[in-house]
C-alpha cells in the first residue's frame, strides 16, 4: 500500500502524504489537502504496519519510547521523505513531505534574482525565514548547492533530518544528521570550529546557545547560512534577541548589528496559473539596519526595507503587490499571504 501511495503521491504532484488510523490517505498538493477516497478508510494497524516497515527496529524503539520520531528515508532509490511518525488517541499517524531528489536553482524557483548575491559572501550570518511548509529547506539547498558548483570550499550543514542530498563538486561537503551523526545542533556547531569550514548551513536554531555560536561562526569569518519560522525581518531579530536574557541582549545587538549580512523572509503562494510561486521580503544589513539593531529600534526596520530598493531590498507587500501587477497571483491570494492587507492594496493601486 505505501508504494502505490506514494506512486500516486508522486504522480500527483503532492508535497505531502497524511496517513492516519481510520480516514483515508490524504495528499497536500498546492497547499491544498485532497483525500484519496478510492482507498477507503486505512485501519489502525495499516497505518501501524506502514510505519513500522518505515521506521525500522531502532527508530520504532524510539518512537514507542518518545511517542514521535523525525527522520529522512530513501524510497526504492528514486525519492526521498522527511517523516513524522507520532501517536495521536494513542494510534499512531505518519506525515511524509516529499523532497524533490533534483536540487533546483535559484531561478528555477523564481527566487529573485539578487538572491544570487548571497552565494558571493565570503562571510557573514544570512537568515532564511518564514512559516513552516513555505520552500525555506528548498531555498537554503538551492543556495549552498550554487556555492558547491562556482566556489571550492568546504561547507559543512547540520540539519534534523538531513533532507536534501548533495553532489560534491567544486567544494566538499560535510552532512551531519542531529541524531545520527551528533548529538545537538549546538554540539555540532560548536565542532565546526575544528573542522576548517568556509560556509556552515543550520538546519534550524532551536535555543540560545546554537544562535549565540551561529552569530560567533559569522563574526570570526563564515559564511553561515541558517533558518527561522518568523514573518519577517524585524520579527526575525527580535526573536533572536529575546531568546537571550536580559543582561545578555545588548551584547547580541552589537554581535548581530556587525555580523548579519542579510534576512530572505519568503511565502510560497498560490499561482494564477497553478502551482506555487514564492513572495519574500528581503533586507541586507547596510548602516541604517545595523544601527537600529545596536540601539533597539527594531521596529524601524521595515521603513529602511520601503526606502532602499536600489540596494536590493524588498518589503513583502511590495513583493505581492509586484506579483498581483504581473498577473501572476490573484489580489486574493496575496491578501491572505500579506502581513497588512490595507497597506497591499493601496500599492497595487
Amino acid at each position: 500500500m505505501i508504494k502505490k501511495l506514494v506512486d500516486i503521491a508522486i504522480k500527483e504532484g503532492a508535497s505531502d502524504l497524511h496517513l492516519i488510523s481510520n480516514s483515508p490517505p490524504v495528499l497536500r498538493v498546492n497547499r491544498r489537502l485532497s483525500a484519496l477516497h478510492k482507498f477507503g478508510e486505512i485501519s489502525e494497524e495499516e497505518v501501524k504496519e506502514m510505519a513500522f516497515e518505515l521506521l525500522g527496529p531502532e527508530r520504532k524503539e524510539k518512537l514507542l519510547k518518545e511517542k514521535d520520531i523525525d527522520f529522512s528515508y530513501n524510497f526504492d532509490d528514486r525519492i526521498r521523505f522527511r517523516i513524522n511518525i507520532f501517536f495521536q488517541k494513542e494510534k499512531i499517524s505518519c506525515a511524509l513531505r516529499i523532497i524533490d531528489p533534483d536540487i533546483k536553482g535559484i531561478d528555477d524557483l523564481n527566487l529573485p534574482p539578487i538572491l544570487h548575491e548571497l552565494t558571493n559572501m565570503s562571510q557573514g550570518f544570512v537568515l532564511i525565514t518564514g512559516p513552516s511548509g513555505h520552500g525555506k529547506s528548498t531555498t537554503l539547498a538551492a543556495l549552498i548547492d550554487k556555492i558547491n558548483h562556482i566556489r571550492s570550499e568546504n561547507i559543512i550543514t547540520i540539519e534534523d533530518p538531513i533532507e536534501y542530498i548533495f553532489s560534491p563538486d567544486q567544494s566538499i561537503i560535510s552532512q551531519r544528521e542531529v541524531g545520527q551523526d551528533a548529538e545537538s545542533f549546538a554540539r555540532a556547531l560548536k565542532a565546526t570550529f575544528r573542522q576548517d569550514p568556509d560556509v556552515i548551513m543550520v538546519g534550524e536554531m532551536r535555543d540560545p546557545e546554537t544562535i549565540s555560536t551561529a552569530i560567533t561562526a559569522a563574526e570570526t569569518g563564515h559564511l553561515v547560512f541558517a533558518t527561522l519560522h518568523t514573518n519577517s525581518a524585524y520579527q526575525s531579530i527580535h526573536r533572536i534577541v529575546d531568546s537571550f536574557p536580559a543582561g545578555q541582549q545588548n551584547q547580541i545587538r552589537d554581535q548581530l548589528s556587525g555580523s548579519l549580512a542579510a534576512i530572505v523572509s519568503q511565502r510560497l503562494v498560490p499561482r494564477n496559473k497553478g502551482g506555487l510561486i514564492p513572495a519574500c521580503e528581503i533586507m541586507f544589513n547596510n548602516p541604517a539596519v545595523a544601527n537600529l539593531i545596536r540601539e533597539n529600534k527594531i521596529h524601524e526596520i521595515p521603513v529602511v526595507i520601503e526606502t532602499s530598493g536600489e540596494r536590493g531590498m524588498i518589503s513583502l507587500n511590495r513583493y505581492l503587490a509586484n506579483l498581483v501587477r504581473l498577473k501572476e497571483v490573484s489580489l486574493e491570494a496575496a491578501k491572505n499571504y500579506s502581513l497588512h492587507s490595507e497597506e497591499l492594496k493601496s500599492l497595487i493601486k
